[in-house]
């Protein structure tokens, strides 16, 4: 049974890991890491990204401007950056391994073993891109929690709240974690060895021979 539903269970991996793949490389370029209400002006709500920062106006629309430089960003952007750029890409290479080891394609047909390593080792890869993804959104996040109930930062500062790229970031993990557990799950459904079919074809012909045995005359 495993078996039959076998390649139905690797394509859902493989949606699973492109949707996440696709919602990762989304978080790593929106600008909306955290969002900033001023209480003083409240047709302004600036926004902060891992590449630039933004002031939305009720009227004039967005306006963003890129950081000047990498090092004066906070530690937790920084940090962010590099883990979503490793994210995207072994996201990606997990994907092309996944897909040449797929059951359903004709290509390798004779290389089941090669096949089963591709989409093993491609399976692993779009896991560990989804954790990868995971880590920092949730930085971000924790940092953000603690700057907001900081008591020694007066209540008249306005302060950061969660972004709209947080919670996409958080879906794109876990759309990629179980899209690479899917595929690693169907290395180990339960398959058929050629040695224990060579035996069950040879004991049936032993049966046979000694029917045809008892039978003669």
């Amino acid at each position: 049974m495993a078996l039959v539903y076998q390649p139905m269970i690797q394509l859902s991996g493989i949606l699973f890991s492109l949707l996440g793949w696709v919602l990762s490389c989304l978080t790593t370029y929106l600008p909306q890491w955290k969002n900033l209400n001023l209480e003083l002006n409240e047709l302004e709500i600036w926004t902060m990204g891992l590449w630039q920062a933004c002031v939305v106006q009720e009227e004039g629309g967005m306006q963003c401007k890129d950081f000047d430089s990498f090092l004066a960003l906070p530690p937790e952007l920084r940090i962010s950056r590099i883990l979503m750029f490793f994210s995207n890409g072994s996201g990606l290479l997990g994907l092309l391994l996944s897909g040449f080891g797929l059951d359903c394609l004709k290509i390798g047909e004779r290389q089941q073993e090669q096949k089963k390593r591709l989409l093993l080792f491609g399976g692993m890869l779009v896991w560990i891109s989804g954790i990868t993804a995971i880590v920092p959104v949730s930085w971000v996040a924790h940092s953000t929690v603690q700057e907001f109930w900081d008591e020694n930062i007066p209540d008249i500062v306005p302060r950061w709240d969660f972004g709209e790229a947080l919670f996409v970031g958080w879906l794109a993990g876990f759309c990629l974690i179980l899209g690479g557990s899917l595929l690693n799950c169907t290395i180990c459904s339960t398959e058929v060895h050629p040695s224990s079919v060579h035996y069950t074809v040879a004991d049936q012909q032993d049966q046979c021979q000694r029917l045809e045995t008892e039978s003669r005359p």
